[in-house]
């Protein structure tokens, strides 16, 4: 049978650092492929190259093959395809398990390879059916091609450490002695650490001693720093398939922020309910009381009395409800709106309650061009809490002004009071939710504590920040600062 008729054999070599059969590699008599057993040719051989590179004994004698070579050598015929998962270095005694290789030819039959056996064959005979037309001549075979198979041995374990190291958690390793073996970049800093780090690393060292031992331990430390930090060690022993240990690893992760969430949501979730059992437990007393009265004069007072803890209770709900439509609006819609607009529709708003209090609002001129990218609900609404803040702690006849400047290519909203001031120390938490100045005259004036959180949240989802200025007793100005979106804009 001649050559590229019947089945045609393609031999993928497999260099595992051990020779393969000697009958395999011996070229046939006068440097031409030895034939396989049913007048089938071995693909790829050219014993002539061989003998060129690498001296003419070297096949005879069963040396290994080398890949690349081999990939050379078998150009120009049948196109071969190698894919499989590395999972480590060969097994003793043999070499390391792939998948079968996938060969792709167009317009031919693909037929799975055939494993080799288990008693050293370092080859994989991948069999290609040729088809033939009616009346075409033989088909002829493509180039091969052999993808790199991937690291081995001492190439996978830098792969490993540098994996390691790229690693955001800080990660040490260390052997059954207990030497390091490698660490992350993020565990740096407890090399020869100081301070705070100092504590983190005798726990990091405590914990793999014990994970040495065959014990999992896991330990959460606070740092009083600075800067304050928290942080988890855990440690693991490492084993083998055998269930032995060949080292430990300990892995600190910074939960700093985590912790503050989780803070923050149990302090919000008990604000919530104290300021909600309120007004609630007095709608109750009221009502109660209410009840027990035939005198029309306290009966009116009573029923006054319930509606102003109804819409206190309202309010409360109202301003949770922004809240958390704000912190879930990361990236609010916005379109261009006029300043002149806004600052209107906030002061009217809290118009009512300012001349209730005797209080005048005055507003600077702004430019009708002036514009702004924004959600305009969401600007209006800070402003408005901004503007009922400095009514709330204004005395009668103490005017409030609104004024719109630009500079440095933002926008700057500001509002200024004359009242009673903020102290200095309590300045870097009034945006806290709940967080009150003045406890008594904030309830008295029903405030919820939540108006100037939802200011700096409104600031920060448009990009900008809110900040104040306070001297106690003279009175406060709170700048919204956001992005200018340009200078005019048409008329609509």
């Amino acid at each position: 049978m001649g050559r590229g008729q019947g089945q045609a054999q393609v031999q993928c070599p497999r260099p595992l650092g051990r020779a393969g059969p000697a009958a395999l590699h011996r070229p046939g008599p006068r440097g031409r492929p030895r034939r396989a057993p049913h007048g089938r040719a071995l693909l790829g051989a050219r014993p002539d190259r061989h003998r060129a590179d690498r001296g003419p004994d070297a096949r005879a004698e069963g040396q290994p093959h080398d890949r690349h070579r081999h990939a050379q050598h078998a150009a120009g015929r049948s196109r071969v395809r190698s894919h499989g998962l590395l999972h480590g270095r060969a097994r003793r005694g043999g070499p390391s398990r792939r998948q079968a290789g996938r060969v792709r030819r167009h317009g031919d039959d693909l037929h799975q390879a055939r494993r080799p056996s288990d008693r050293g064959l370092h080859h994989r005979t991948v069999r290609l059916r040729l088809r033939r037309a009616a009346e075409a001549p033989v088909a002829e075979t493509s180039p091969v091609e052999t993808e790199p198979l991937g690291p081995v041995g001492a190439d996978l374990d830098r792969v490993a450490a540098a994996a390691v190291g790229a690693a955001d958690t800080g990660i040490i390793v260390v052997d059954p002695d207990g030497v390091e073996v490698t660490r992350s970049h993020a565990a740096e800093r407890f090399r020869d650490a100081r301070h705070g780090d100092a504590v983190a690393l005798e726990v990091i060292e405590r914990l793999l001693r014990a994970a040495l031992g065959g014990i999992h331990a896991e330990e959460e430390l606070a740092l009083f720093g600075p800067p304050r930090e928290t942080l988890v060690v855990r440690a693991a022993p490492l084993v083998d398939d055998a269930g032995a240990v060949i080292g430990a690893a300990a892995y600190v992760r910074d939960v700093t922020e985590l912790r503050r969430v989780e803070a923050v949501r149990r302090d919000f979730v008990a604000n919530v309910s104290h300021e909600l059992k309120t007004p609630i437990g007095a709608m109750a007393l009221l009502a109660e009381t209410f009840l027990g009265s035939n005198d029309v004069e306290v009966s009116r007072r009573l029923a006054e009395q319930l509606v102003q803890e109804a819409d206190r209770l309202a309010h409360i709900v109202d301003d949770l409800l922004d809240l958390s439509t704000v912190e879930a609006q990361e990236h609010p819609t916005r379109e261009q709106a006029r300043v002149r607009t806004l600052v209107d529709e906030a002061v009217e708003r809290v118009g009512a309650t300012a001349l209730a209090r005797g209080i005048p609002l005055s507003v600077q001129p702004i430019d009708d061009d002036l514009v702004v990218a924004c959600d305009p609900v969401q600007i209006v609404g800070a402003v408005t809490n901004l503007l009922d803040n400095a009514v709330k702690y204004s005395e009668a006849g103490e005017a409030v002004e609104v004024a719109a400047e630009v500079a440095d290519g933002t926008l700057v909203l500001a509002v200024r009071d004359h009242g009673i001031g903020i102290p200095s120390r309590e300045l870097e938490r009034i945006f806290e939710r709940f967080y009150r100045v003045d406890k008594a005259r904030s309830r008295a004036t029903g405030g919820t504590g939540l108006g100037l959180a939802i200011v700096r949240n409104v600031a920060q989802a448009h990009g900008g920040e809110v900040t104040v200025e306070s001297i106690e007793g003279e009175g406060s100005t709170f700048r919204l600062v956001l992005p200018r979106a340009g200078a005019s804009v048409e008329a609509a």
